[in-house]
């Protein structure tokens, strides 16, 4: 490896400090909230904001690192280490970012589709789970139900990242943090570095000393207009602990919160910064960003009549949010991929949109959790 690549990697591990020891306690905090079991990464709602800040300054660190600097100055932690990439359902985005990743920290991607391994056709999710593990390094899982996401967790020897269940949804809503810090702070111009330091080192020092990703959010109100689902699971469980508000607004019948969510929101005591309505008037009133998602998800095609019907008047246009009041300079979010019911073309290409960036982002903070 490159005095470069040893210099920049070394500074991703010790985050501008003396030691290892913000990465160490990152891993130490999660493995004792698992009883020793390996760190998983479940739902953002098992990580503290600080954590969370942790994984986002080292996603901004390593962007930068790679595209203004050079991808050969990424550290290769991942170096003869092979993670599974366990999909049973279709992805674009995810598996993009994901094998990429893998692939800039050096290390292998075996992407593992359902009709490509015995999953769920002669050997049981336990098995697989145990199995799979004893043979890779870690496993990015995209399952169907939660459940399939929490035996992976309970039976595998490595740690598991869930790269979607039908309840949570993670490395998203990082992405999503990320995009928004990256609109709401101005582009970090790290200083020259230090007399005997490398360029690389003083930029991950100054990503992890002196960016804060959550401070310039604290205080912004994010809308959701249109169906629960993982992903506003997500952020329901997790923009709150940041600071930040947030406002729901779904169709009857439609508008259901997972007791098991609701009962994170509880847990943290985020309930005061929480509005559920099926008003998307309501919800957008104030908004600084507005977010939507697909009505019709993977598994629903049946219903497609049903829950267009359902959703009329829940598009998202710059005349619909404008006058529910929303911010002047409110902007838009989606995780795609885009049906056009759901937002028209005027607000998803047009300047208010970061779904772009947003979707990039998925490679970076994908990056940061194998990190």
């Amino acid at each position: 490896m490159s005095t470069i690549a040893k210099t920049a990697g070394n500074a991703v591990r010790n985050s501008g400090r003396s030691s290892n020891r913000p990465k160490r306690q990152f891993q130490d905090n999660v493995q004792v909230r698992n009883n020793g079991k390996p760190p998983h990464l479940i739902t953002l709602a098992d990580l503290s904001p600080n954590q969370i800040r942790t994984l986002i300054q080292n996603a901004l660190a390593m962007k930068y690192i790679y595209k203004n600097v050079s991808p050969r100055a990424l550290i290769s932690t991942l170096d003869r280490r092979t993670i599974g990439l366990l999909f049973s359902k279709r992805s674009t985005r995810t598996r993009v970012a994901s094998e990429s990743s893998i692939q800039a920290l050096g290390g292998h991607p075996m992407f593992l589709g359902k009709d490509d391994i015995q999953l769920g056709v002669n050997e049981t999710l336990q098995d697989s789970a145990i199995v799979i593990g004893s043979m890779t390094d870690g496993i990015m899982a995209r399952v169907g139900p939660h459940s399939d996401i929490e035996t992976l967790a309970k039976y595998s020897p490595v740690p598991i990242i869930n790269a979607l269940s039908d309840l949570y949804h993670p490395t998203q809503i990082l992405a999503d943090i990320m995009a928004l810090h990256e609109h709401y702070s101005p582009k970090p111009e790290p200083p020259q570095p230090a007399e005997g330091e490398g360029s690389h080192t003083s930029i991950l020092k100054y990503f992890q000393s002196s960016i804060d990703p959550l401070e310039s959010l604290k205080g912004k109100k994010v809308a959701w207009v249109g169906d629960s689902n993982n992903i506003s699971n997500e952020l329901l469980v997790t923009l709150p602990r940041l600071g930040m508000e947030f406002s729901l607004a779904a169709p009857k019948g439609y508008d259901k919160v997972d007791e098991r969510v609701w009962k994170r929101v509880t847990e943290a005591g985020t309930e005061s910064l929480v509005k559920l309505t099926n008003s998307p008037s309501e919800a957008l009133e104030n908004a600084d960003v507005v977010v939507t998602d697909t009505w019709i998800s993977m598994g629903q095609e049946e219903e497609k009549v049903q829950r267009l019907k359902a959703f009329e008047g829940y598009q998202i246009t710059n005349k619909m949010v404008t006058e529910a009041k929303a911010k002047e300079n409110w902007k838009f979010m989606h995780c795609l991929p885009r049906k056009q019911e759901e937002v028209d073309d005027e607000v998803f290409y047009g300047p208010r949109s970061l779904v772009f960036p947003e979707a990039e982002n998925r490679k970076w903070t994908i990056m940061a959790c194998f990190e």
